[in-house]
């Protein structure tokens, strides 16, 4: 007689993830595209590079005054292919010597992947550093990621989105902070906090302060949708 073998388990239902699991996961995703499109912002190379009338012989003492405006600029970045990866614009771009700084009034940020998706940000102003490894965004900030679809567009959507009134971006150590409140909305969720970090090298988002979170079921977003 043979031998019939057991019969198979029953399908354990997938747990969904939690909620904080999943914005780690697209921070993890997006940040490093971030924070190459605000290095693209990093437009000191021109003003380094731009010839300048010779000063006074003697010295002088430095004073907190741009020795250097850009109105209406804008810079495009491109990669061997020729392909556009990244764009900042503003009304103004001012330098200031005593401090090797770099400020950008009405900044508009655009940066493309690989994959072809785009990341957007724009604020009141912009602050960068002399060599462009830290940034801050001020007043009005608003950063949006949109990922390619099967047809080759981009998502109506965007797949994340950050608001807060300021952002402070870390080039080196792959850093993104915000001692003020933000709102992150992404895959049909919401959260606020008071003021929020996240490393990308140890993939470690923390909270501080009053937070709270919302995330609908896909049934709900799917009926709000087709509403």
């Amino acid at each position: 007689m043979a031998t019939l073998a057991p019969p198979p388990a029953p399908a354990r239902r997938r747990q969904p993830q939690p909620l904080v699991w999943r914005l780690q996961a697209l921070l993890s995703a997006y940040l490093p595209l971030l924070l190459m499109a605000f290095l693209a912002a990093g437009t000191w190379w021109l003003v380094k590079n731009t010839p300048l009338l010779e000063g006074p012989t003697e010295p002088v003492p430095p004073r907190h005054e741009p020795d250097y405006r850009m109105q209406g600029f804008e810079l495009q970045r491109f990669d061997k292919s020729g392909a556009m990866r990244f764009r900042v614009e503003g009304s103004e771009m001012r330098h200031y010597p005593d401090n090797d700084t770099l400020e950008i009034d009405g900044v508009r940020l655009r940066a493309f992947a690989l994959d072809g998706a785009l990341t957007l940000a724009t604020a009141r102003r912009a602050l960068s550093n002399g060599d462009g490894s830290e940034l801050q965004l001020l007043g009005d900030v608003l950063v949006q990621r949109f990922v390619p679809q099967r047809d080759g567009g981009l998502a109506a959507t965007p797949a994340l989105e950050v608001r807060g009134e300021f952002l402070h971006a870390f080039l080196n150590t792959e850093k993104l902070r915000s001692h003020l409140p933000v709102q992150l909305s992404y895959g049909g969720g919401q959260m606020r906090a008071q003021s929020f970090e996240y490393d990308h090298l140890s993939g470690q988002l923390s909270f501080a302060g009053h937070s709270t979170a919302r995330f609908d079921p896909p049934a709900l977003r799917k009926a709000a949708a087709t509403r």
